[in-house]
């Protein structure tokens, strides 16, 4: 079996809902080690906690990721095949999360609310190959070699700075790939700001990843396109022919909206029927604001604390 150094990236103090679930991972304990990484720069905490591991395997989760089980030994098994570089699985919204946060979790695991990312947030389909638009930084292993070779994690970006690394692991010409079984189960965010906040830190992301790559993939603005229409007719006469792309899109969100209350069982999922337009009205201004941004500069702490928490053949210590 293979080395394994999980690593979290936290703030300061914080506490680490995941040692819990990694207590009970069926992993053997002999090979495998954890590294908390605390500061305020995740992408750089990320990238610290690679250099100080020893692992073969870097997996990569965050503080409030609860494991399945056998999440290890399942990225142990996939990785067993040498031009297997990024092994990963869904996110998953707990049943024990509020309403509003299931609300958030089957919008964001619709194909109307994130399109070819969706398959982040379900538990869908067989083990295949894949992109970045499958695998999420908070369940993804990373073979130590190949991402210290690639200078690991872009430290301009956060969010996507995932996504940036996965291109370039798969431009290197190495295989990613998305287990369904291997995922974790994470709530959703408590309040509609805090959604707010999540949404628009996406769509900058993907603006800020694109200004360094030169990468525009239309699919990704298309929430641009719509709030910049939807400035459009604001400052336009009347004209039933402008308002023909809108009407449209109210009939579908109305459609996966019904969908939703079907799916749930519940009529609250009518809310979907405004989740929806602000979800796609957020990102598209936070990708507005990237991109008016410029390129960024890299986001660094001085203050970073890389512990190992577990080394390799210990115990998980009672005291985290």
């Amino acid at each position: 079996m293979t080395s394994i150094s999980i690593v979290v990236p936290v703030k300061h103090g914080s506490h680490v809902a995941a040692f819990d679930s990694i207590r009970q991972s069926a992993y053997d304990k002999n090979i495998y080690e954890v590294l908390l990484a605390e500061g305020s720069a995740p992408s750089q905490q990320r990238n610290l906690a690679a250099r100080a591991a020893t692992g073969d395997i870097l997996y990569f989760i965050d503080d409030d990721s609860r494991l399945n089980s056998d999440n290890l030994t399942i990225c142990s098994k996939v990785m067993e095949c040498h031009d297997v570089a990024v092994v990963g699985g869904p996110s998953i919204t707990p049943t024990t999360d509020s309403r509003l946060q299931r609300l958030f979790g089957f919008a964001l695991s619709s194909v109307l609310g994130s399109g070819g990312v969706r398959n982040r947030y379900r538990e869908f389909g067989q083990p295949r190959d894949t992109t970045d638009k499958e695998l999420i930084l908070c369940n993804l292993a990373v073979r130590r070699s190949v991402f210290l070779a690639l200078g690991g994690f872009d430290e301009r970006l956060y969010p996507n700075e995932e996504n940036e690394l996965l291109d370039r692991i798969r431009s290197a010409g190495f295989r990613l790939m998305h287990i369904p079984d291997m995922k974790v189960l994470r709530s959703q965010r408590s309040t509609l700001m805090a959604f707010v906040r999540q949404m628009f830190a996406y769509g900058r992301g993907r603006a800020q990843q694109s200004l360094i790559t030169g990468s525009y993939p239309i699919i990704s603005y298309v929430p641009l396109l719509f709030v910049l229409y939807l400035i459009i007719l604001v400052f336009l006469p009347f004209d039933m022919m402008l308002l023909a792309p809108l009407i449209v899109y109210a009939v579908i969100v109305s459609i996966f909206t019904m969908i939703g209350i079907g799916k749930t069982g519940s009529i609250s999922a009518l809310t979907l029927m405004l989740l929806y337009p602000l979800m796609h009205c957020v990102n598209g201004v936070g990708l507005l604001y990237g991109l008016a941004g410029g390129k960024p500069d890299p986001v660094r702490s001085d203050g970073i604390v890389v512990t190992r928490i577990k080394e390799f053949g210990q115990e998980f210590p009672e005291s985290y």
